[in-house]
Formats: structure tokens, sequence, C-alpha cells
């Protein structure tokens, strides 16, 4: 007896599934691109479309069927490594002893920053000062609530505003960020020399 063949695929069944296999190497072809701008970029601040696209191992036309220009690709790559920023992050406990809760805070930071450290500074030269402060809206968030219950419980100083202190944290990092860039700072030494240096800046004074 002969095997019965099988009944062919209903035609809107294989649209569907092509349509769905379409939608999976889209967003892998996403992921490899946003990957490869951040590696291009720490590379060559100055990398180009046609040279990320490469990077990523696809065509300049396939990167443009996703981002329409070079800006809006850094910006959704930025975004996107903001995203899994802030999955570790929001991981990070801040209860207990502000200055204590800084330091873990610092010590997360640190390392995200530096790696994302070409983005942002693509990211300076294609978006606007505006839009890159939306962006960090949920870091900057962050840190400004534990400087603000720092300062209620007598930890760091009140004589200045939370918004200078935050400015100072973001010069103190970004300057590490530098010095590691000129070779005069050991990356294993930065998180370190930046809390010691805040800690002390922010510090309330002690009680007479």
């Amino acid at each position: 007896m002969l095997a019965s063949k099988p009944a062919p695929r209903d035609p809107a069944e294989k649209r569907a599934r092509k349509a769905q296999n379409q939608r999976a190497d889209a967003q892998r072809n996403r992921a490899k691109i946003l990957s490869a701008t951040a590696a291009a970029l720490r590379k060559n601040p100055d990398a180009s479309v046609a040279d990320i696209a490469a990077a990523a191992g696809v065509g300049r036309m396939t990167l443009y069927g996703h981002f329409k220009s070079r800006a809006e690709l850094i910006e959704a790559a930025i975004e996107e490594s903001l995203e899994r920023g802030e999955q570790t992050l929001s991981q990070v406990p801040l209860d207990g002893d502000p200055a204590e809760a800084f330091r873990r805070l610092i010590a997360s930071s640190w390392p995200l920053l530096n790696e994302a450290r070409s983005l942002l500074a693509a990211a300076q030269k294609e978006l606007t000062t505006a839009r890159i402060r939306e962006l960090h809206e949920a870091s900057e968030a962050r840190m400004r609530r534990l400087l603000e219950r720092g300062q209620r419980e007598g930890t760091f100083r009140t004589d200045l505003p939370v918004s200078w202190l935050l400015a100072t944290t973001h010069v103190v990092m970004h300057g590490a960020a530098e010095e590691i860039l000129a070779g005069r700072l050991d990356p294993g030494d930065a998180a370190r020399f930046i809390d010691a240096t805040l800690q002390s800046a922010f510090a309330a004074p002690a009680k007479q």
C-alpha cells in the first residue's frame, strides 16, 4: 500500500510563515547593525554608514531599510545601549546608607558609560543636546533620587543644588573616560577614583 502524500500546505499559512521568517531575519539584521555600530565607532568615531554596514555583514541598502540616516542609526544604537544599561542599573540596591548606595551605583554605571563613550561622542555630533538629555532621563532620575535622599538624611551637602551634583558626576565620569583614552588612567582604577573624588566633594560637613 502506497503511503499517502501530505496534503499541500494552505497558501495563507505559507504566506504567514514566510512573513514570520522575514520579520525574524529583519530583527536579526537590526540587532547585528546596532551591535556593529557600537563596535565600529569604538574603532573609528567617524565611521560611515558603509563602514558600519560592512562591520555588520549587511549591504548599505539593508541598513537603510532599518535606519534612514546615520543620525537615526546612532540614536537607535545609543537608545538600545541605554535600555541594556537600565536592566543592569535597575538591579542595583539603593537602600541603606546613601554614600554606600552611591558607591554601588557608580560602580555599576561606570562600565556602562565607558563602554558607550564612543556612541555618546558620535551622538553629540548628530543629535541635539535636548535629545541626548531626554535619552538619559531614566538613569539621571535614579541618581537624582539618591542624591536628594542623601541630602535629606544629612549624608550629602545641601549648600549646592542636586542639579550641580549631577553635573559634577557627569563631568568626573566623562573625564575618567578621557583619561583612559589618553593612557593616563588604568581602567581598573576608574570606578574607585570616581567614587573617591565625588564622595569627598559631596560629603556633608562634619557636625561640630
